[in-house]
């Protein structure tokens, strides 16, 4: 190992030790090495050169700030309400109901954001108030709002699909339906562990909903329901790409904030707005820093070594990919979704391709392993939105979290092992 790339992996340590920003860190790491490298043209000016030539040549980036102003713009509107009222007149009365409700508003407010995120910090506080308002455990309550939460980026549409698609090559539309059946299955094996602990705990039971007070309901909130269609239909019709799809569903649900519940005014929006340009820089300067940072793994080899390693353990490549959903488990405990996106998918996808793994199918497994990593202590960000939002003690939380991290992970399993799970959607509609 030289000098630079020495110094290079040292100072990334570093940055993880002594907690500084990931954007940051992987810069500062960048400096270091072009600042030790010896090389006709190389020089500090070129993190910024990759920084910069990079983040210009991506379309499929420009999707990323319209899903983040979707979100927004339906938090800050009635769009959650009507989705939590809707889901709760769709699950009726059966016992633990309200856990229920949660696993199935997650369904359909993820088929709108594409946010583990979004879903956890817009519809949570409202799940968790109900829930523990009817007498379920803070604990519980909090727990499967994280648990339902990762179904977000696993049904399409999905923010971290997108920087997959981005990185591998992948359609971002096949990747999103190969993630449909995933995502169900998630929330049926969560609501068949809450259908089991609610008959345990004896958890309260629903209220009963006539069928003329079902319909009403739904009316109300078929404008909010809309946005699936518009989102996903323009997709899958070929009418629009995933971009302008974000472009539209925005639109859409502006339109529906404030015209139609009338949740929303300037001030409002001015408000949405900010929110965006904040997450959306904070995401630039991530995304800039990952390819400076990528570019460095890639001059160096760094792929190919790591494929040869993995290789000499073994090269079945049902094992290699247990051995990389460990280690993504792993560093999802501890590392930001995005940087391990952006940083580690780069150094497996060589090894992936070399296997004839199906991009898509990896696509989905690993973001699939990713949001798992959101709601598994002791780091998981999942955890600490649920915990502040809720105001409950976070040991509270992850004592709850963990039978429910044992039913995400028996679904990880068959995603990785099953492809049809994943393919059998895209194969049925000709996306393959």
């Amino acid at each position: 190992m030289n000098l630079p790339l020495l110094v290079f992996f040292l100072s990334f340590v570093i940055v993880f030790i002594v907690r500084i920003p990931i954007a940051l860190g992987m810069i500062m790491s960048a400096i270091f090495y072009f600042a030790l490298a010896s090389g006709p043209g190389v020089d500090i000016s070129m993190v910024a050169a990759q920084f910069l030539n990079q983040m210009n040549s991506k379309f499929v980036l420009i999707a990323v700030p319209l899903f983040v102003f979707m979100a927004e713009v339906m938090n800050r509107g009635k769009i959650t309400d009507m989705i939590f009222k809707f889901a709760g007149a769709a699950v009726g009365r059966r016992k633990g109901a309200l856990g229920h409700v949660n696993v199935v508003a997650s369904i359909i407010f993820s088929g709108m954001t594409g946010s583990a995120l979004a879903d956890a910090s817009g519809l949570g506080m409202m799940e968790i108030k109900a829930m523990n308002d009817s007498g379920y455990d803070r604990g519980f309550s909090s727990a499967i709002t994280a648990a339902s939460a990762t179904i977000g980026p696993i049904f399409p549409p999905s923010i971290p699909m997108i920087f997959y698609a981005m990185l591998s090559g992948a359609s971002i539309g096949t990747l999103f339906i190969g993630g449909m059946i995933p995502g169900i299955l998630i929330g049926i094996a969560l609501m068949i562990y809450i259908a089991f602990i609610a008959h345990r705990r004896n958890y309260p039971v629903g209220g009963k909903v006539a069928l003329r007070e079902f319909l009403a309901i739904t009316l109300k909130a078929l404008p909010a329901l809309l946005s699936v269609v518009v989102l996903l239909g323009g997709i899958y019709t070929g009418i629009v790409t995933p971009t302008e799809a974000g472009a539209l569903a925005a639109l859409y649900a502006l339109f529906v904030s404030f015209f139609i519940y009338r949740a929303m005014g300037i001030k409002d929006l001015l408000e949405v707005i900010r929110n965006t340009v904040r997450t959306t820089g904070t995401l630039s300067l991530l995304v800039g820093s990952a390819y400076a940072f990528s570019y460095i793994v890639a001059v160096e080899h760094i792929p190919n070594l790591v494929a040869a390693w993995l290789l000499h353990i073994t090269t079945n490549k049902y094992i290699l990919l247990l051995l990389i959903n460990i280690v993504f488990i792993v560093l999802g405990m501890f590392i930001d979704t995005m940087a391990i996106t952006l940083v580690f998918i780069p150094i497996v996808l060589p090894l992936v391709t070399s296997l004839g793994i199906n991009l898509v199918h990896f696509g989905v497994l690993i973001t699939l392993n990713m949001m798992i990593g959101l709601s598994t202590p002791p780091f998981g960000m999942l955890l600490f939105v649920v915990s502040g939002i809720s105001g409950t003690p976070l040991k509270e939380v992850i004592k709850e979290i963990f039978p429910m991290l044992l039913v995400l992970f028996i679904v990880l399993f068959m995603v990785t092992y099953i492809e049809p799970i994943v393919l059998f959607l895209p194969g049925l509609l000709g996306m393959q």
